[in-house]
């Protein structure tokens, strides 16, 4: 488990309980959504009746990008999120949602809304997407330096989503090399597309060697984690296409040797990544039926399986057009078929958790009103208190940020223990919940909420002096 070291301006023992705080990660949807669309384009002509549905499918995740921006924008997190080295990670997500539905308006859009207009906004979005991309793929690792502290077994999927968008942008902003001014312009937005694409590739692997040592050295991975395993699929299946894209439309920017040089690679750089995919893929969809089997309650996390599958469409998609080879043509048609149901399901399995969320009743420090009946006593909301405590000598500490997680993930309540090293959440549901304390190398235990009354929860964290 990580911990990290909190700068948060929180004053000791304030119950900051909100429900639910949006995380970086429900950008994972859009993403999902956004490639459920546009890996359509991808498949073999005899499929091209699919763009009508994919055309709707693509408004929806323009929607939903929407709805999600300025709800995570107004409840101004971005601190805290940055503090969790857990949820930081998912600071990846937003920008590849940005250039998801970006590309999408510029390969389905233009029937809708016009060349010009489905530019335009591709530009904007491929800009801000890339921009954050950028950001976030040096913030995110300089943060995991200086301020995160990680046990030899923290390593998952979760920690490629910094590095990936990136590869994203080479592969979204291959779209717009032929509708940039030829000449400099052109070959400088080429050339760093494939500079992007190099930045996330080799990050990537280093990562992915971090993941399977720690698969390999420690236990498996086990619940919500395991589905973060089929990221480092949607990180090799997008160098593929990145790959392909700008092997495309490199003739209209570099001279004929290097053109031809960019199609060779794009070729066999790609199968070779490709059949590393295939091993990647064969082992998250042994990992994932193993967590099946003992139980795989839904979160977020669950959209990792849509996005990195949908990469993998376009990547065998992309090889299918420059090979014509019809075993990579069936496998991208059966891809995508399991996209399609994936996404379905995990859709499903949301839309569900967000109609619950919007059904609870308000929190954050308010009591919440129940009918007085006669002759019965008043429920008591349940109340979660305890107090951390070194492992060496059970010394009080202060100042430890403790943070409660409901069944899914999402952040119930973020405080900071008091002198005493108290903490307490109040005005709580019945629930299962995991109590995260950093600070300190971390330390996170589940446990499970009675109806009424108030539960006590003690924490030890393993101080080091000095």
């Amino acid at each position: 488990m990580n911990s990290s070291s909190s700068g948060s301006p929180l004053s000791p023992a304030v119950n900051r309980t909100t429900r639910p705080v949006l995380g970086p990660s429900w950008f994972a949807a859009v993403m999902g959504t956004g490639i459920v669309a546009n890996a359509a384009v991808t498949l073999p002509r005899s499929f091209h009746g699919l763009r009508t549905a994919a055309t709707v499918v693509w408004l929806g995740a323009a929607l939903l990008l929407m709805v999600l921006a300025v709800r995570y924008l107004r409840q101004r997190a971005l601190r805290v999120h940055a503090a969790d080295p857990m949820v930081a990670q998912f600071f990846g997500a937003p920008p590849m949602a940005l250039l998801t539905v970006g590309a999408g308006a510029l390969l389905l859009g233009r029937s809708l809304i016009g060349l010009e207009a489905a530019l335009a906004v591709d530009w904007v979005l491929w800009s801000l997407g890339t921009a954050l991309g950028l950001a976030t793929a040096c913030a995110v690792p300089h943060l995991m330096v200086t301020r995160h502290r990680f046990a030899p077994d923290a390593a998952f999927g979760g920690w490629l989503m910094p590095v990936v968008p990136p590869m994203v942008s080479a592969a979204t902003g291959a779209l717009l090399v032929p509708y940039t001014p030829a000449g400099q312009l052109r070959l400088a937005l080429l050339l760093g597309c494939y500079a992007m694409l190099g930045l996330g590739l080799v990050a990537a692997l280093l990562v992915l060697a971090m993941i399977y040592s720690r698969l390999v050295h420690h236990d498996a991975p086990t619940g919500t984690v395991v589905p973060t395993v089929w990221i480092g699929l949607g990180a090799l299946g997008q160098s593929v296409t990145a790959l392909g894209a700008l092997a495309v439309v490199a003739p209209s920017a570099l001279p004929a040797p290097y053109a031809r040089g960019t199609a060779v690679f794009a070729l066999l750089g790609g199968i070779v990544v490709w059949g590393f995919a295939m091993l990647w893929l064969a082992l998250a969809i042994g990992l994932t039926v193993r967590t099946i089997r003992a139980g795989l309650p839904f979160a977020p996390t669950w959209w990792s399986f849509i996005f990195p599958v949908g990469a993998c469409v376009t990547a065998t998609g992309t090889l299918a057009a420059r090979t014509g080879s019809e075993p990579f043509i069936w496998t991208a048609v059966v891809l995508y078929a399991l996209l399609v149901i994936a996404w379905v399901v995990v859709a499903g399995h949301s839309l569900r958790h967000t109609a619950k969320h919007v059904r609870r009743r308000p929190v954050a420090g308010h009591a919440r009103r129940r009918p007085v009946e006669p002759d019965l006593r008043l429920d008591v909301a349940p109340v979660l208190s305890g107090t951390v405590r070194t492992a060496i000598d059970g010394r009080p500490i202060s100042e430890a940020r403790v943070t409660l997680l409901d069944p899914v993930g999402d952040v119930v309540g973020i405080t900071l223990t008091a002198e005493d090293g108290s903490y307490a959440f109040t005005d709580l549901e019945a629930d299962r919940y995991t109590v995260v304390a950093a600070g300190y190398p971390a330390q996170a235990a589940p446990l499970t909420l009675d109806a009424t009354g108030q539960d006590a929860f003690d924490l030890t964290l393993a101080h080091d002096e000095g």
